[in-house]
């Protein structure tokens, strides 16, 4: 895009961190803001502006795009854009920006969180202390360690969930939609296999036609054993009633629950009348619930990141130029090397005692600083002769590059004719992706999150 910022005027629907705005007017673009006009005010004068930053207030129709006649860009400070008609926005060339980068570090604690309070029932001890009673037996929790938890959507969230249980000794399965995003936090498997094997279920999905009322009575039925569930992703992916059910019979043990079917899409109210619903009334009053109003990703450090990831990406629209400039050397560097090995605990403890390199389970992560000053990050890791992740090439080893824009470069070597390997997967630590050789050996292409790379 070769539009000039200065002559970008962006409206702000919804308020946010102050550096958004800061960051944005510092490049040249002009702000505007707007937090109380309605929804119709609004269309009235949208088609003055190329860009627009918005929260939940409103959802972004079609008939609001059609008076968005100039707009180039719609940023939603969060994760999802189910708000949006995204299918309309981009036939009109719209770009879409949303921020899954910024809140899904606060998601994942508040789902381990949740979790941890419903094993210990902390919540129900804490209100019986406050009422004078002291029940010991009737607290007595479980433990995480040895239990199966599953995940359902893996990406950015359900990664974040699944990071926080690596300190316990437990497995992971996860489940999605797209193939190959597995990693070393979560094996990735059948819904099926993940009904039959978990304990605990957290659900990190889009809301979509297909997760709509996803979790109902069928649904939970499938599970072999009585599970507890986390939803912190979408509110109407749950069927209250079904829920409420299978919290009666046993079926599901226990429900951390930051989202609720009953929430409006500008997720600030549930109720504008008094009718509570009978399934909400029997959650309200359950022991095994546990209730907040959907703010898992809501946290202060969240609330500077998503802004700081928006700006970024709408920098990133109106500067592509210089992005591309930067990709003309299109490895930046050796980001890794991983190989087999017999044992690699064994091994990496070995080059622990003997050379001294600081090992943990994934090898060891050496940093350095680039020609700029700024630090970087290689990694060397051993991995088991049994891995998969080397496939589909049969050598012991696979090398890992830096690069500076993995989807562009991806798409240029498919273009080139290069075999790519599954899709593209992100991670808290940066982007993925996997070609082939003329040879046959696979190579990881790695755009990372480190200072070198800001």
């Amino acid at each position: 895009m070769t539009t000039q910022p200065e002559k970008i005027k962006i409206l702000h629907i919804d308020s946010n961190h102050p550096i958004l705005w800061q960051q944005l007017e510092e490049v040249g673009f002009t702000n505007e803001a707007d937090y109380k006009s309605t929804k119709e005010e609004i269309e009235a004068k949208i088609a003055n502006y190329s860009g627009i930053v918005i929260r939940s207030r409103f959802d972004i129709d079609k008939a609001f795009l059609d008076k968005a006649t100039n707009l180039q860009f719609i940023a939603r400070i969060g994760a999802g854009l189910e708000s949006i008609d995204c299918d309309y926005a981009e036939q009109k060339n719209i770009q879409l920006i949303a921020a899954p980068e910024g809140n899904r570090n606060a998601v994942g604690e508040q789902a381990l969180g949740m979790l941890l309070s419903l094993f210990n029932n902390l919540n129900k001890a804490d209100r019986e202390i406050r009422e004078g009673k002291w029940i010991r037996e009737g607290n007595r929790g479980h433990e995480l360690d040895g239990k199966t938890v599953g995940i359902i959507g893996y990406g950015n969230m359900g990664k974040a969930f699944a990071k926080k249980l690596r300190g316990f000794d437990v497995d992971v399965l996860c489940y999605d939609i797209k193939p190959m995003v597995g990693d070393a936090n979560a094996k990735q498997v059948t819904l099926e296999e993940l009904q039959q094997k978990a304990d605990v279920l957290s659900l990190h999905t889009p809301w979509t036609p297909e997760t709509d009322k996803m979790v109902n009575t069928d649904f939970i039925n499938a599970f072999a054993k009585p599970f507890w569930l986390i939803n912190t992703a979408r509110g109407k992916s749950v069927v209250t009633k079904d829920l409420v059910e299978a919290l009666q019979s046993g079926k599901i043990k226990g429900a951390g629950l930051d989202v609720l079917e009953y929430e409006k899409s500008s997720f600030e109210n549930l109720f504008t009348d008094n009718a509570i619903p009978k399934a909400f009334q029997y959650l309200l009053n359950a022991d095994n619930v546990l209730l907040s109003p959907h703010v898992a990703g809501w946290t202060f450090e969240s609330h500077e990141k998503l802004a700081l990831v928006i700006v970024n990406k709408i920098k990133a629209v109106y500067f592509e130029s210089e992005v591309v400039k930067q990709e003309e050397k299109r490895v930046t560097g050796i980001g890794g090397v991983f190989f087999k090995s017999e044992n690699p605990k064994a091994l990496r403890d070995w080059y622990k005692k003997y050379l001294g390199l600081p090992t943990d389970d994934y090898g060891c992560s050496f940093w350095w600083k680039d020609t700029a000053g700024n630090d970087a990050m290689t990694q060397w890791s051993p991995f088991a002769n049994d891995t998969t992740y080397f496939e589909p090439s049969g050598k012991q080893f696979m090398q890992n590059f830096r690069v500076h824009n993995l989807d562009r470069l991806l798409e240029r070597l498919k273009a080139e004719g290069v075999t790519l390997v599954g899709e593209p997967a992100v991670y808290d630590y940066g982007k993925f992706g996997w070609i082939l050789d003329c040879e046959g050996n696979k190579i990881e292409l790695w755009e990372p999150i480190d200072k070198a790379f800001l």
